[in-house]
């Protein structure tokens, strides 16, 4: 039986020659260009009743290459350019399929500027990328290893808003396999005082990057906003906007890789609240910063890396009062005012308001393996509120 390594994403920094540059910034602008044509043929087609799949877009990029005003598609290599078609073949799977919205145009100035490369349209030998139509290998800064005799299947070539370069190559990677069995088993509340509240009692602070920022980022906005449209200092402030918020991403994110990474290690079964993080950044007064708590990217990750390494992830129903149930007793509170951190049960138990639903929500997904059902709110609730709704209503301190 031959065992199946997962395939896994190895991102690094790279620094294109002048020549490299264009050829690239060429690429993303035909791979925006293929793209918009054919969504805006598929989308004329849509409303004619008909559906037009990837072999017929595939067709019409042919044709496309042959007419005198894009005949600069064929200056390019074809590969990002069919491989553009197969994403937006995938959008449109996911919107039939109901997992996604309808497909929507790249934008020239907002749109990830990107490019995929099959096996076919570049050469890995000896730790050296050269990709199609380049004649010089990438300049990589290669900050940690690719597993031993890796060979990438596809290679991502992007440029984030901040003008830095970025090349990533999926691989298989035998390091990563299911790690062995435990009984341990952990609840996870999530909020904006502390990041994570967990059944055990730990409290995880919220880092709030974006607010250490903040009048960093205003500076440098009010400078943009200062600079005339069009002009080589608006694009030299405009760039210094966008390092200020990379800056932000990077470190949430390396943030929030080190603490799903040690939960899931630590844990077989980590139980979350099914949050509609969605519509909480409607909420005006907190929409800054539940973004900036990465609630979204937080599960993603906890969601991944249990299928990597064997662990169970639950999601309980977002309506369980998990807040105002007694876990000691099951004794139901019929309100508990938002400035109320702490609270006492008829029974005698003292509560902590996050420790108790994190406790609950543990006790929760228990009850989801034991009986295979999925959690419902108590219709007894006289609010029908979760705790993390009630949360996010809070306005910060």
């Amino acid at each position: 039986m031959t065992t199946r390594h997962v395939k896994r994403a190895f991102k690094y920094r790279f620094r294109p020659t002048d020549a490299q540059a264009a050829e690239l910034s060429r690429t993303f602008g035909c791979v925006r260009k293929v793209y918009n044509m054919a969504l805006e043929a598929r989308t004329r087609a849509w409303q004619r009743g008909e559906r037009v799949n990837y072999n017929a877009t595939s067709a019409m990029l042919t044709a496309w290459k042959k007419t005198e005003e894009l005949a600069y598609l064929s200056e390019v290599s074809s590969v990002p350019l069919q491989q553009c078609l197969r994403h937006l073949q995938g959008a449109f799977v996911n919107f039939w399929e109901k997992r996604g919205r309808y497909p929507r145009f790249k934008a020239r100035k907002k749109s990830r500027r990107s490019a995929e490369y099959t096996s076919s349209a570049f050469r890995y030998r000896d730790g050296r990328l050269t990709l199609a139509r380049m004649r010089e290998p990438l300049d990589i800064v290669w900050s940690r290893p690719l597993p031993e005799g890796a060979a990438p299947s596809t290679v991502t070539v992007s440029q984030d808003s901040a003008g830095r370069w970025f090349v990533s190559l999926l691989c298989e990677d035998p390091a990563v396999k299911p790690l062995p069995a435990t009984d341990a088993a952990v609840g996870i509340d999530a909020g904006l005082d502390h990041l994570l509240t967990l059944s055990t009692g730990e409290k995880i602070t919220n880092p709030r990057y974006e607010r250490k920022d903040r009048v960093r980022l205003a500076k440098a906005q009010r400078n943009l906003s200062k600079k005339a449209p069009g002009s080589a200092n608006r694009d030299k402030a405009r760039r210094k906007v966008a390092r200020i918020h990379a800056r932000i991403a990077d470190r949430r994110r390396d943030h929030l890789h080190k603490i799903t990474t040690r939960l899931v290690r630590e844990n077989q079964t980590l139980v979350i609240e099914d949050l509609t993080v969605r519509n909480m950044i409607r909420n005006r007064k907190l929409a800054r910063a539940i973004s900036d708590a990465a609630w979204s990217q937080f599960r993603s990750m906890l969601e991944y890396k249990a299928t990597w390494y064997g662990r169970e992830v639950i999601a309980v129903d977002r309506w369980f009062p998990s807040s105002r149930l007694c876990h000691a007793c099951g004794a139901l509170r019929e309100k508990l005012p938002l400035n109320v951190r702490t609270w006492t049960c008829g029974c005698g138990m003292t509560h902590d308001r996050d420790v108790n639903a994190a406790v609950n929500l543990l006790a929760a997904g228990r009850a989801v393996q034991a009986c295979g059902a999925g959690v419902r709110p108590q219709r007894s609730s006289p609010d029908g509120q979760s705790a993390m709704k009630q949360e996010i209503s809070r306005r910060e301190p």
